[in-house]
């Protein structure tokens, strides 16, 4: 006798569950899967996985190649959009408070891929200061949001990630060697923060922590002209990084 499929949650609705596991699912992959891959790793059975995706597939939220293997579709932009100006949203209190305390630009970004994607910035009230353009995208290795994003995954994902980005240089400043990475994301880990000193800018300095126990990989930080940017005032921004995250956690919950 074949075993039963396990219930949906109380109060939810199955196949839903079972749709956006399966785009969570392809997103950690890459965004490409064929359907022997997602039966074997949701458990599902093949007829259950098939019905799902071509639903998906009627919808817009996956596209099969040539390759029949499937792809996450169009559709799916437009709900990432409003998804990040609402993330936006949330985050920009919490940016306004940190400068509002520290006086220098406080910036939100995340992990899209193997690219920094910035999403959200309060800038500073002084006429020489940081802007970052909100949808900027930088690697990881040379920003301060990138090494602390970066600092919880395993090393081995992580050298991954360097072999494809190559790691190029941006100023002299900036780390071209994926051991001396590796030290610093093992600092920002024992630390709680990490630093960007002129690494994608010369001139600038930056300090950022994760945010916790979000499912998207963002962090917030600080950043302005390095002599502004001095060791007291770093010492004064990490808690108030760490208090903000913490505050955006919790909204997003």
């Amino acid at each position: 006798m074949a075993e039963k499929e396990p219930k949906a949650r109380a109060g939810g609705v199955q196949s839903i569950e079972r749709a956006f596991g399966l785009l969570e699912m392809m997103a950690d992959a890459g965004g490409m899967m064929g359907l022997s891959q997602l039966a074997t790793a949701s458990g599902l059975p093949l007829p259950t996985i098939h019905r799902l995706v071509r639903t998906l597939v009627d919808l817009g939220y996956l596209r099969q190649e040539p390759s029949r293997q499937y792809v996450l579709g169009p559709r799916l932009i437009r709900l990432g959009e409003s998804s990040s100006n609402m993330l936006s949203t949330w985050a920009r209190p919490h940016l306004a408070a940190l400068v509002d305390e520290l006086g220098e630009s406080a910036n939100l970004a995340m992990l899209d891929g193997d690219q920094i994607v910035y999403v959200a910035q309060v800038p500073s009230r002084h006429s020489m200061r940081m802007f970052t353009e909100v949808g900027r995208r930088v690697l990881p290795h040379c920003t301060a949001v990138g090494k602390a994003i970066l600092a919880d995954f395993p090393d081995a994902q992580v050298r991954d990630l360097l072999r494809r980005t190559g790691m190029p240089q941006h100023t002299d400043n900036t780390i071209t060697d994926p051991d001396e990475f590796a030290k610093q994301l093992a600092a920002a880990a024992t630390n709680g923060y990490a630093m960007d000193e002129g690494e994608q800018e010369i001139g600038v300095r930056c300090v950022a922590v994760s945010v916790p126990d979000v499912p998207t990989r963002l962090a917030l930080s600080v950043s302005g002209p390095a002599q502004r940017m001095s060791s007291e005032l770093v010492d004064r921004a990490v808690p108030l990084l760490i208090q903000a995250g913490k505050g955006l956690s919790a909204d997003l919950s």
